[in-house]
């Protein structure tokens, strides 16, 4: 789509000429997920592109927040999640009820993931716990990220201010990103899960065991694309992929969530 070389953007329900720059086709056979980040989506659409017919899974990392709001508008077609609501010990679903009580959003479990805080080889600062960011450079996830909410949470629990976290303000989008900051020194550590620091040869120490989910809507639950997703999901080679990844458990894969699953044992 082309704008005007000294607008700023294109107003929010304003109509403008898109030239399509891919075969139709493949814009039909294109998903769109909104959401949370995690590697296990890097590998759901490799296995996707690997299909007779390929899907494409076009992802946007908005958050687990971002992607309620997306489903909740229409703009997607699922997105992943992982919001742990302390009161009930649930995911999730208390936050489908609170910000789309409307919408009865399906929560199909892509994997159960280990976040901790990645730190430098040999762990040089002695970081053991939350506790110990009131004393060390940190690099945080953007604001409506599951992660980010978890670690508000922890801090909490610990008695610390956010304010005394240097870097609290240092935002990215994705593990990966956060992972790439500690390998370089930027920062000391940040929270995220343990396949990314695995990847860049950090140290990792455990916070939390959380559930990934991918949201739908329910009158998507029987789209073309979602099927042949939820069948690469189902089909075993995912689970496979997704264990040799390390920091993940698949108990659950594949499987349609309930209020009040929480995790397995």
């Amino acid at each position: 789509m082309r704008l005007p070389r000294d607008s700023e953007g294109a107003e929010a329900g304003s109509r403008h000429t898109a030239e399509l720059l891919v075969p139709r086709h493949e814009l039909y056979r294109t998903l769109v997920a909104v959401g949370s980040h995690d590697n296990t989506l890097d590998l759901l659409a490799d296995l996707l592109m690997g299909l007779d017919d390929p899907v494409r899974l076009a992802s946007t990392h908005a958050g687990s927040m971002g992607g309620i709001t997306a489903l909740r508008q229409g703009k997607a077609l699922c997105g992943g999640a992982h919001l742990f609501d302390p009161e009930t010990g649930d995911f999730n679903f208390p936050f489908l009820t609170r910000y789309a009580p409307d919408e009865d959003i399906a929560a199909v479990n892509l994997a159960v993931r280990h976040q901790g805080l990645m730190v430098a080889p040999g762990n040089p600062k002695g970081i053991k716990g939350v506790e110990d960011l009131a004393r060390v450079a940190f690099v945080n996830r953007q604001r409506g990220a599951g992660t980010r909410i978890l670690l508000d949470h922890h801090l909490n629990t610990a008695g610390i201010d956010p304010r005394q976290v240097e870097g609290y303000e240092h935002e990215e989008f994705t593990h990966m990103a956060v992972a790439a900051n500690v390998a370089q020194g930027a920062a000391d550590c940040g929270l995220g899960i343990k396949a990314a620091a695995q990847a860049l040869g950090l140290d990792f120490v455990p916070l939390a065991r959380e559930r990934y989910d991918l949201l739908i809507r329910p009158e998507h639950m029987e789209h073309p694309l979602v099927a042949e997703l939820l069948d690469v999901v189902r089909g075993g080679e995912f689970a496979k992929r997704v264990e040799e990844l390390g920091g993940y458990e698949t108990p659950w894969t594949g499987k349609e969530m309930r209020p009040g699953d929480g995790l397995p044992g």
